[in-house]
C-alpha cells in the first residue's frame, strides 16, 4: 500500500535511556493532522508521539523508536509505570470520541505495524490505547474504535508474531 511517510522531528523526547519498544499505545490528537504536528513542534507543549497517522494515511514521525516520546503521562501496563519508556506512542489525528477512524488510518497502522511487529516479538496483547493505561484521566481512544482497532490488528497479525 505504502501510505506517504514525512518526518517533524519534535524536541519533546529523551535520547537515554533507550526505549524498550516492548508495543504500542495508541492515541487520538483530538486536533487536525497539521495542528497536532505544529503543537508536538513546540517545546514548551511538553508532548511528542512517536508516530502521527492523518486521516488520509499519512503518517508523521515525531519521535525515533529508540527515543522516549512524551505521551503516557502518569501510566501503568503489565504492571509497569512509565508507559513512555517501554510502549511507542502512536495518534491518530482527530477525535475517535466525536468521528471514528477512517479506514485509511486502521490500514496506516498496520502498514506502520508489519514494519516493526516481527523485529520485536510483539503480540496483541502488547497493544492498548491510552484510556487503559491512564483510566479515569484519558479517555482515547474511543472504546468502539479501540475495539475495531484492536480486532483489525489480531486479524492481521494474530496471537504471535508474523
Amino acid at each position: 500500500m505504502g501510505f506517504p511517510e514525512i518526518t517533524r522531528l519534535s524536541p519533546n523526547r529523551d535520547a537515554t535511556p533507550p526505549h524498550e519498544r516492548l508495543g504500542v499505545l495508541f492515541h487520538h490528537s483530538v486536533t487536525s493532522f497539521d495542528d497536532t504536528i505544529a503543537l508536538m513542534l513546540r517545546p514548551a507543549s511538553k508532548v511528542s508521539y512517536h508516530c502521527l497517522i492523518g486521516v488520509d494515511g499519512t503518517r508523521c514521525t515525531l519521535v525515533p523508536d529508540k527515543q522516549i516520546a512524551w505521551h503516557a503521562g502518569a501510566s501503568s501496563f503489565l504492571g509497569r509505570t512509565r508507559c513512555n519508556d517501554f510502549l511507542l506512542g502512536v495518534a491518530f489525528a482527530g477525535d475517535t470520541n466525536h468521528a471514528p477512524l477512517t479506514d485509511a488510518q486502521v490500514a496506516s497502522a498496520l502498514e506502520w505495524l508489519a514494519a516493526r511487529w516481527t523485529g520485536h516479538g510483539w503480540t496483541p496483547d502488547r497493544m492498548t490505547d491510552h484510556r487503559q493505561v491512564s483510566p479515569g484521566r484519558k479517555d482515547d481512544l474511543n472504546p468502539i474504535e479501540w475495539i475495531r482497532l484492536h480486532a483489525a490488528i489480531a486479524g492481521k497479525f494474530g496471537s504471535g508474531s508474523v
